[in-house]
């Protein structure tokens, strides 16, 4: 972190320990590009954060996703941000959506716990079509769970953690630099379909180091949310357009809307009318079901002969992608599927390549969360083998090479 800090334009250090003093504007600099490194996953989400835009954080400290707040801590105050503590989870996710509201790209990073307290106003940010960015670094659970283990049990949660009908954008990195990635990509999803979006991260990405050559923030592509050109007496805060994606402004910006977590009309007043509700939840349903072409991403590892696929995601996909190496020299025909983004489920996309083995392996940190949509896809005759951990301990590749060799005889 020291020498990260060292390269950002005006840093003095202060020998009696006294944080640095760093002056910086829009277009310079924010990290040390272009030349490795050594860092967290934690840290990465933070400077992908810094480099997709965002301005505000709003959090409360909770292991072990505590590093990203410190970042930004740091940072946010130097670029012309603004870091936030709030007495609570509860808090810190109507902090961000006040800040997104006002115009600000937002965020917040927490772990289980914390991310169950903050499912209430998650809806919230759902029905008003707010965007921003929640970081999970998952761990063991439920309730205070085990702070400093790792699992993956937050997935289905993502998905239906808050209630009523909503579409979840979900990402799910496995290395520090996906870290990086992810977290910017979530920013771009977010402003694009103006929706949280949330980064499923775990305690062994968020404490893991490995070196990453970040590029450089101009080099980043970066999203902003769509502004309206109509004249304010014309403008509606959720229209439904062709595409529907409306267009956002911002407290301030001189546009008149109404907020709420009621059922709401394009002006943003609440409806009782039939025709208006089943108009509004289907404009959440389909603003990201139209779109999941470009929203679901997969990463494909030695399947163009694979009959065998390993599935895995976050941390586990690590162990997977060695585990395949282990195999094929062992004469299995085996390959991986990694989804980088877990929902929207990416159909299409895992059902091509279903269609090319006969025995599908799924490892997760889990007692089984995302099996079932493999299980959903898969025609009748392909085998599907769970291998599922939840002790707080990692997945090992030789785990995952047993259960091969065992299934296949």
């Amino acid at each position: 972190m020291r020498d990260l800090l060292a390269a950002l334009p005006g840093f003095r250090d202060n020998i009696n320990g006294e944080i640095a003093e760093v002056k910086l504007t829009e277009n310079k600099s924010i990290y040390k590009a272009e030349q490795p490194l050594l860092m967290q996953g934690n840290e990465a989400c933070g400077w992908g954060a810094l480099a997709a835009g965002c301005r505000f954080f709003g959090g409360y400290p909770i292991t072990p996703s505590t590093e990203i707040a410190e970042l930004l801590a740091r940072n946010l105050p130097r670029i012309g941000g603004y870091f936030i503590q709030m007495e609570d989870e509860i808090a810190s996710i109507a902090a961000v959506i006040g800040a997104s509201v006002a115009g600000s790209k937002s965020m917040t990073a927490t772990s289980g716990p914390g991310f169950s307290l903050m499912q209430e106003n998650l809806g919230y940010a759902y029905i008003a079509e707010v965007p921003c960015v929640v970081v999970n670094v998952q761990r063991g659970g439920p309730s205070t769970g085990l702070p400093t283990k790792v699992a993956q049990a937050d997935t289905m949660q993502a998905k239906w953690g808050t209630h009523g009908d909503y579409y979840p954008i979900v990402l799910a990195p496995s290395s520090v630099r996906e870290c990086f990635d992810l977290t910017i990509r979530a920013f771009n999803l977010a402003e694009v379909y103006r929706s949280p979006v949330i980064v499923l991260s775990d305690e062994i990405l968020g404490h893991m180091r490995e070196i990453v050559t970040l590029p450089s923030p101009e080099n980043v592509k970066v999203e902003n949310r769509a502004k309206p050109v109509d004249p304010p007496e014309w403008y509606k805060h959720f229209e439904i357009t062709p595409d529907f994606r409306s267009p956002m402004a911002s407290f301030g910006d001189g546009y008149r809307f109404h907020t709420t977590g009621l059922t709401h009309d394009e002006s943003g007043f609440p409806t009782a009318k039939p025709n208006e509700i089943k108009a509004k939840l289907d404009k959440l349903k389909l603003k990201i079901m139209r779109h999941r072409e470009q929203i679901c991403e997969i990463r494909t590892d030695m399947m163009d002969d694979a009959h065998i696929m390993v599935f895995a995601y976050g941390s586990t996909a690590r162990a997977a992608r060695s585990a395949i190496r282990i195999a094929r020299k062992k004469r299995f025909k085996v390959g991986m599927v990694q989804p980088l983004t877990i929902w929207p489920f990416p159909d299409d996309q895992i059902a091509a390549e279903l269609e090319k083995v006969d025995m599908v392996v799924v490892p997760e940190l889990n007692q089984g969360q995302i099996i079932g949509e493999i299980e959903r896809l898969a025609r009748k005759h392909i085998k599907i083998v769970p291998l599922q951990r939840y002790d707080g301990e990692l997945i090992t590749p030789s785990q995952i090479v047993d259960v091969i060799k065992e299934e296949h005889e």
